[in-house]
């Protein structure tokens, strides 16, 4: 029998809607029923290709007794919290504050207040090797409730308050920036040296996350400090950088066969995933071997990004452009099923000759390398010639043998990084394929994830468009555009780019003690409204403004806009002193102030040529802001960057003005003299 779960979108929910729990969303009704029956909450908070997700859902949600337990003493409510982030994160505080741990499945147990007294993550059915049963669980604190309810309350009011208190402010520590005081980019580079495998690359033990921003950093740091370039010896921060993209691409993470990454590696040596896919984390690597690419120069970077971007585009896209969450861990309730091959498999599929070469190739082995079978993987193996036909065939072969789910929601900070990763792949590798593709995604959030008063809308699933945009869809989005601009310079996406900049101001500021709130001033009201900073699996909301706002004050020259930047940075640099480390990618929209940094205007006479674009988008994906005026686009450009209305647009050709930390350079007439 379903519940109330039937008529969502959500992937998630709708696993969940045979459940004999009888779920309701996150609703007014379900808390009206809760006050009205006098019931705590039973608040459930997962996603639809988490491992453990599953795992509890088997054992408990499906579970006749479990579910009896929970019927008739609690409301239960199940959360997607890729839809919901703002009350994940609420919730997920309030799991870090009272256990010192969090993930996902995340239980909170509440009041019909929303106040939680009760938090932990997966839970088996019953008691299991010393970790408590949700059954015993479950009605001990329904005995509580009962018996010592003020005790109960009272530990929810203290929780509440204690994480209001937590995210209310920012850290008074120094917020100033300053030009080349590199202090707290240093500490954060030590931090990294101080955790780095030499070995395995990676920071710290396993499991190991990609986490693609620390490596963008480094490379970003070892670029301005220590000079490295493709004809140089590399720096110790290029070199942690390499290491890591080098050993995550060789190990079992990367799939050789299908392409992507998994989110990440159970074992130091990045060999065994957790084998869930998630689009941002892939989004994000194409970004770091676009960068380490860029520095190095080394084709094999360029494949892996080919390879990567090439997955997304034929298993995470919609017909109409959007890109999709991602694909589950699990075939047939086995995780990692889809992913492993035995050397009969793969001489059955390419012949013995050349299933024995695959084999010995990738690592496939009779003694398996994950509970009797292998994960292909090139670790140890820098030798040997790849066959695309073998790749091929062991593909389609994987796609017959068994399926995985895929959770084919749309959201928008996803897609807005995902479009970031392609319009700067079109740039780097000069293929208009991934520009094209960014573009289509670009157009999808317009037409279909905007709402008629031009809000942007966080989820789409299904035809349903659903919940407001939250502070990283403005931001994320922001930044997507702003590269869009940078790798076309069609000048309706830095106009767009403004406008939605100036929506995040609106709605998530907080003028007061700074920063944004994860949520808009109109949003529903949680128990808290949190500021996220910390860069976890993906950058936070408030790393992505200060990138986003710092370079429109570097592209439009506006006191506005520089003035946004500086508070926002301010307020990140009071955030992170004791653990920079954290917030790497708010260390990279620092290094702009930090660092040098180059500002190029191009007025060219008729249109721009399609040479030229490339050209300068290919500087532009360096880091450069770069705005290029002609005599179509003028008057657009001049409302979003008003000091280039002075510059005048030659008679014929181009003229390049530059300025490098704030001093300009005489104009010159060609890409060669700069």
């Amino acid at each position: 029998m379903s519940n109330r779960l039937k008529s969502e979108k959500s992937p998630y929910l709708l696993q969940h809607k045979d459940n004999p729990v009888n779920w309701y969303p996150w609703c007014e009704e379900a808390f009206r029923r809760a006050k009205e029956e006098d019931k705590p909450i039973f608040l459930s908070i997962g996603y639809s290709t988490c491992h453990w997700c599953h795992v509890m859902a088997h054992e408990s949600f499906e579970d006749e007794t479990a579910a009896q337990i929970l019927n008739q003493g609690y409301i239960c409510i199940k959360v997607d919290r890729e839809e919901r982030p703002d009350i994940d994160a609420v919730y997920m505080s309030v799991c870090q504050a009272v256990t010192g741990s969090g993930g996902w499945p995340l239980t909170i147990v509440m009041t019909p207040e929303q106040k939680p007294f009760f938090a932990g993550t997966y839970f088996p059915r019953e008691r299991y090797y010393g970790r408590p049963g949700l059954v015993d669980i479950l009605r001990e604190l329904l005995s509580l409730w009962k018996d010592r309810r003020e005790e109960l309350v009272r530990a929810g009011e203290e929780i509440t308050a204690a994480i209001n208190r937590t995210g209310s402010a920012a850290n008074p520590g120094d917020s100033r920036i300053s030009r080349r005081d590199n202090a707290i980019l240093r500490k954060a580079y030590q931090i990294f040296a101080q955790q780095f495998d030499p070995v395995w690359g990676g920071f710290g033990s396993a499991p190991k996350f990609p986490a693609p921003h620390n490596l963008l950093f480094l490379m970003r740091y070892a670029e301005e400090e220590e000079g490295c370039r493709a004809d140089r010896e590399g720096s110790e921060a290029l070199r942690m950088a390499e290491r890591t993209l080098d050993a995550m691409a060789e190990g079992g993470i990367h799939d050789h066969i299908g392409g992507g990454f998994s989110r990440y590696s159970t074992d130091e040596r990045w060999l065994v995933p957790h084998f869930e896919k998630m689009l941002y984390d892939n989004a994000l690597l194409i970004l770091a071997y676009l960068e380490i690419y860029r520095l190095t120069g080394k084709e094999k970077y360029a494949d892996t990004v080919r390879h990567t971007a090439d997955y997304i585009l034929r298993e995470l896209t919609d017909v109409r452009g959007g890109f999709y969450c991602g694909q589950d861990a699990d075939s047939d309730g086995v995780e990692g099923k889809y992913y492993v091959f035995t050397p009969e498999e793969a001489e059955s599929v390419l012949g013995k000759d050349d299933g024995q070469a695959f084999c010995r190739l990738y690592g496939i082995t009779e003694e398996g390398n994950f509970e009797g079978k292998s994960i292909p993987n090139r670790i140890g193996k820098t030798t040997g010639s790849v066959r695309s036909a073998w790749i091929q065939a062991m593909y389609e072969y994987r796609l017959s043998r068994t399926k995985l789910h895929k959770d084919d929601k749309i959201l928008l900070s996803w897609n807005a990084w995902t479009i970031l990763a392609f319009a700067r792949a079109g740039a780097v590798l000069k293929e208009d394929g991934y520009l094209e593709a960014a573009k289509r995604a670009q157009r999808f959030i317009e037409t279909h994830m905007t709402g008629e008063d031009n809000r942007l809308y966080l989820r789409y699933c299904d035809g349903e468009t659903a919940h407001k945009g939250q502070l990283e869809d403005y931001a994320v989005y922001t930044l997507a555009l702003l590269e869009l601009y940078g790798a076309t310079f069609q000048t309706e996406y830095l106009g767009n780019a403004i406008f939605r900049a100036q929506q995040m101001a609106e709605f998530f500021e907080d003028s007061e003690a700074g920063g944004y709130y994860i949520s808009a001033s109109d949003a529903g009201r949680l128990i808290a409204r949190p500021k996220e900073i910390y860069d976890g699996a993906i950058p936070s909301g408030n790393s992505a403004a200060a990138m986003a706002l710092q370079r429109l004050a570097l592209l439009t020259g506006e006191n506005r806009w520089q003035e946004a930047a500086g508070r926002q940075l301010g307020f990140c640099a009071g955030e992170i002193q004791e653990y920079p480390a954290g917030y790497s990618y708010v260390l990279l929209a620092m290094a702009d102030t930090v660092y040098p940094h180059k500002e190029l205007v191009c007025t060219v006479s008729g249109s721009m040529s399609e040479e030229l674009r490339m050209q300068l988008a290919e500087l532009a994906a360096g880091g450069m802001s770069i705005l290029v005026k002609t005599e179509e686009n003028q008057e657009e450009l001049a409302e979003c960057a008003p000091f280039t209305a002075e510059y005048p647009i030659p008679q014929e050709g181009e003229m390049y003005y530059l300025c490098e930390d704030g001093a300009c350079r005489a104009p010159v007439k060609t890409l060669q003299q700069l």
